[in-house]
């Protein structure tokens, strides 16, 4: 095989590694249960997925404030050539167990807005989400 080819072959191989490095990443991160709320919520505030899909995961006040926000999708990306907006990052703090104050950077092409919410683990060993903020946004 020339060197050339091998050369290829091996540059080839070596993204797709990266690019699977990536996406377990990307899975792992998922897997934590601020990042999994951030991810709906901004599905949700972006009209890319009904609010319903949040019913079982969120308390009655909580889901009072998504039926509320998402028809006016806020976190919509702006212009119909914009990239849909994508959690950067999310961090947390925890004033107390089972409780979890989060905040994400989401990320829309160039504009740049803040989400955050309160988690709440309930008797049953399962994360709901108690409060949403957007700030001015909403």
């Amino acid at each position: 095989m020339p060197t050339a080819s091998r050369a290829a072959t091996a540059s080839r191989a070596a993204a797709v590694s990266r690019s699977a490095a990536a996406t377990a990443a990307w899975r792992q991160r998922d897997r934590l249960p601020r990042y999994w709320f951030a991810n709906r919520l901004v599905l949700t505030l972006s009209g890319q997925r009904p609010v319903h899909t949040l019913l079982g995961h969120a308390l009655p006040a909580a889901y009072d404030q998504l039926i509320e926000l998402a028809p006016r999708a806020p976190l919509r990306p702006a212009g119909t050539r914009a990239t849909a907006p994508v959690v950067r990052r999310c961090g947390e703090y925890q004033p107390r167990h089972g409780v979890i104050e989060a905040f994400a950077r989401i990320a829309s092409g160039d504009r740049l807005s803040a989400l955050a919410f309160r988690l709440e683990l309930g008797a049953d060993a399962r994360w709901r989400c108690a409060a949403i903020d957007l700030g001015p946004l909403a």
